[in-house]
């Protein structure tokens, strides 16, 4: 955060001294004050002075503490796809020596207690992500720009979407189920002053919309320079996952996400061992499939504290020495015999018992890990997601061959006789194409998303450590953080009742 501050410091500085020798701008801005046309204009000239602060949007997705805690649960976005992987049920948490995720997140005592500490987590880091966007947005020349040079375009778009996808996670984890009039989170803009209190899913969403379609406008025929960035094709991914939550517009659904995954130039990861799991297709940012991800090196810095450090067998980590993350028990033996996807498990009972040790894992390979330097990447958006989702809305319409087809072109690459497909239709092929996502993305943080769109109670197998075999509907409020106290004691818009 300081970092950001002094960016906006520097660029204050820079607009001033700019001022100071340029007798016509002033004369068209006669003002002590810094408008945002004025920090536009200089953003225009020199995009470089803004693009550092977009960067920082994206460090903070994998920084330690940036929810507002010292907690070993607290490190960027992939700490909350294992909260939304856990309270759907289907990564489970097989055994606990640390403690970390027990109480709050799988035995869902946090989710009833707005003074558990992971309330506050999610809603500080999504909330600090809104704020870093607006900053961005206002050294940009604000909500209504339209910066002519492609550059500037990109950044304003990145940022948007940005805002955008924090407001999706913001909605989906404070939001119980999908109820359009529901108060829910307070939408903060780049223009708004204040505290402010409670907005509707309905507004939540009708700004998420906003924001992406107007970030894929500015994003046409940018080329970013990472994999780190978002880009049209991750945006329209962004929108379709959004429209989707909302469990209408199907069409719209199919459409953008059959865009994103053939205009982003991704291939789907083929069942072969030099990229799906054994040598590295879910730890490699280069990997082809990859939409939207993230390289992780050791100037990045990062370490235990981390999802690595949390999930991964062959990291300096906690699952290494028994706080065990594996696939839920049902769920691997509900995946057919010739499925590839089940030799990503460790299927042997004991220890390691349906551990990901052939999917999600540092390279070297060795139990506990070479280093306390995590050197393997973050994934945040995949080509094998926007198959699943455009075949789940192509089911929803009743288009029922046209979603065979689509989710074929997965199966096909996952079980050596798809044949069953060909005779599925209507509820039957829905609940198919809904157990493939689970299948395919589990530990990516997408199956809490699928389940509340589908509508699916959950139960749990075996090797959980609580509510084992309990029918936990998709809209039980236990699945969904309470807005932490501290909120509710400093927003004065807020509070326990409304």
């Amino acid at each position: 955060m300081k970092k950001n501050v002094l960016k906006f410091i520097g660029l204050g500085m820079l607009v001033l001294g700019f001022q100071s020798c340029n007798d016509d701008f002033l004369e068209r801005e006669p003002s002590q004050f810094i408008t945002a046309d004025q920090i536009a204009d200089v953003a225009e000239l020199n995009p470089d002075l803004v693009a550092g602060s977009i960067d920082g949007i994206y460090t903070v997705m994998f920084t330690s503490g940036s929810g507002g805690t010292g907690g070993h649960d607290d490190f960027g976005q992939k700490a909350y796809d294992i909260f939304s992987d856990m309270l759907c049920s289907d990564m489970a948490l097989s055994n606990s020596v640390y403690g970390w995720y027990r109480a709050s997140i799988t035995e869902m005592q946090g989710t009833q207690d707005f003074t558990f500490g992971d309330n506050f987590q999610v809603w500080s880091y999504y909330y600090r992500q809104v704020l870093n966007a607006n900053l961005a947005i206002n050294t940009l020349g604000g909500e209504g720009a339209d910066p002519e040079g492609a550059n500037v375009r990109g950044l304003l778009g990145q940022t948007l979407a940005s805002r955008a996808h924090s407001y999706f996670m913001l909605v989906q984890l404070f939001g119980d189920d999908y109820t359009p009039d529901a108060p829910c989170v307070p939408i903060y803009l780049a223009d708004t002053a204040g505290s402010q209190p409670k907005s509707t899913q309905a507004e939540v969403y009708a700004q998420i919309e906003a924001d992406l379609n107007r970030a894929i406008e500015l994003l046409d025929g940018y080329n970013r320079s990472s994999k780190s960035q978002i880009n049209q094709s991750v945006a329209k991914g962004i929108l379709a996952y959004a429209i989707a939550a909302q469990r209408s517009r199907w069409d719209e659904v199919a459409t953008l996400a059959q865009q994103a995954r053939v205009e982003s130039g991704t291939v789907l990861m083929p069942p072969t061992s030099d990229t799906f799991g054994i040598l590295g297709g879910f730890n490699e940012v280069s990997n082809p499939s990859w939409m939207w991800g993230v390289d992780i090196n050791e100037n990045s810095g990062v370490g235990l504290v981390s999802w690595w450090g949390q999930v991964d067998f062959f990291s300096y980590s906690y699952a290494a020495v028994g706080d065990t993350k594996v696939m839920d028990e049902d769920l691997y033996l509900s995946m057919r015999a010739d499925d590839v996807r089940r030799d990503q498990f460790f299927s042997t009972p004991g220890s390691n018992y349906l551990q990901p040790l052939f999917k999600q894992y540092d390279a070297d390979r060795v139990p506990f890990g070479t280093s306390t330097l995590v050197k393997a990447d973050y994934v945040y958006m995949r080509h094998a997601e926007m198959i699943l989702l455009q075949a789940e809305a192509e089911a929803k319409q009743g288009l029922d061959a046209q979603a065979r087809t689509t989710l074929k072109l997965l199966a096909d690459n996952r079980i050596s006789d798809t044949s069953y497909i060909d005779a599925l239709s209507g509820a039957a092929l829905q609940d198919e194409i809904y157990m493939q996502t689970r299948w395919e993305l589990w530990g990516e943080g997408k199956s809490y998303f699928a389940m509340k769109r589908n509508q699916a109670t959950i139960v749990r197998g075996a090797n959980h450590l609580s509510f084992v075999g309990q029918p936990i509907p998709w809209n039980d409020n236990r699945l969904t953080f309470e807005i932490p106290a501290r909120e509710i004691q400093d927003n004065p818009n807020i509070n326990t009742q409304n």
